[in-house]
């Protein structure tokens, strides 16, 4: 019999997609994804692609409050919505909305199991902060599973007293067939790398151009590096954000060397950033995960990456697929960047091993992972 699954998300991400289509095809599994809204233009320049989705879904009306750097998305139809779909399990992605405290609740009064969808580890900038850390333990408390990514969220929810049983890991994925084939396209396409004015060589950041992300740092280690290997190898940063301007006036005043802003680029367009790379940094002071690591890897890039992202410990090996940094530590950035820069054929073998190890990275397995959870509860009476 099949278990009724109400998914409970912001946002229709393209990396998603692929993860919830993989799910709705398992046995035992009858799939319905609540999505809180489209997307968040202020904040995410993707094209939404409906044409891809394969699995049931519906968009609740929505109305997005926003000062500074601080916003909350308020919805309505919810509970009608619930009691609709009839679950006999809510995987609910987070606890920073009010739907999911209104979802919480909901499943508590009808009994129904209530999962939550963690990505948030031990490194997060948000921890400490007292008004975040009561609502947050009061939400685990009345949780009955745990979904995560992997490793540094597992021991995060371990921490905060959820039982090892009841935390279940889904493989954080992207669609890595997709990234893959891509990739390699570009690197039969000769002209690709004048179409899109990029240099001969360069070190690769995709992400949004903000402070939080290690940008500075990242630009700071670049000037750094010896003018001779800066004359050999650009820096392209792929993304847009508060700190757009300020990391231009900057780059500006580095003498020799190249650095390039592309702006927002769709996920059609990526893999070409990708296979033209030597590496990608990802030098992030905090992140939940950082999923353009998995690109990277599907695309076979080394990976120099902050010890701070949540995907660290699950996906770069340092030495073996690339190398491990401290946020901040600039130094140890550039020492990275040239080491790599320096050595094609450590780029090469390093480059293997992150498409090796980012194979077992799918969105089945992740959907594997979620379906593992719901099933895990028992049968519909389960409470």
């Amino acid at each position: 019999m099949s278990r009724r699954l109400t998914v409970i998300t912001e946002l229709i991400a393209p990396y998603r997609i692929p993860v919830f289509n993989a799910l709705a095809r398992l046995n035992g599994i009858n799939l319905h994804v609540i999505f809180l809204a489209e997307n968040d233009p202020a904040q995410r320049q993707w094209l939404v692609y409906k044409d891809e989705i394969h699995f049931s879904c519906q968009v609740l009306p929505s109305w997005r409050w926003r000062v500074g750097s601080n916003h909350l998305l308020f919805n309505w139809g919810l509970v009608q919505a619930l009691r609709q779909a009839a679950p006999d399990a809510i995987l609910c992605g987070g606890y920073n909305y009010p739907a999911a405290w209104r979802a919480l609740f909901w499943a508590g009064r009808s009994h129904v199991p209530f999962l939550l969808w963690a990505e948030s580890n031990t490194r997060d900038f948000r921890r400490g902060r007292a008004e975040i850390e009561f609502l947050k333990t009061r939400f685990l408390r009345h949780c009955d599973g745990f979904v995560v990514p992997g490793e540094s969220s597992f021991e995060y929810l371990s921490k905060y007293g959820a039982r090892k049983e009841t935390i279940f890991t889904a493989p954080n994925a992207v669609d890595t067939q997709f990234f893959a084939q891509r990739a390699e396209q570009v690197g039969a396409d000769a002209t690709a790398r004048s179409r899109f004015n990029l240099p001969a060589r360069f070190f690769l950041f995709v992400g949004r151009l903000m402070d939080g992300k290690g940008v500075f740092d990242l630009l700071h280690a670049y000037q750094t590096l010896p003018a001779k290997l800066r004359e050999e190898i650009g820096l392209v940063f792929v993304g847009d954000g508060a700190a757009r301007s300020g990391l231009g006036r900057l780059a500006a005043k580095i003498n020799s060397g190249v650095v390039h802003f592309a702006g927002f680029v769709q996920r059609e367009d990526l893999p070409v950033y990708y296979g033209l790379a030597d590496a990608l940094v990802f030098p992030t002071h905090t992140d939940a995960w950082g999923l353009v690591v998995n690109e990277a890897m599907a695309c076979g890039l080394p990976v120099i990456c902050s010890r701070a992202a949540g995907c660290a410990e699950d996906l770069v090996r340092d030495h073996w697929n690339g190398r491990l940094v401290c946020p901040g530590d600039t130094e140890g950035l550039a020492s990275a960047m040239q080491e790599l820069g320096r050595d094609a054929s450590l780029r090469s073998i390093m480059g293997a091993r992150s498409k090796e190890q980012i194979a077992a990275y799918s969105p089945e397995a992740c959907a594997a992972g979620m379906a593992a959870a719901v099933l895990s509860r028992g049968d519909p009476a389960h409470g």
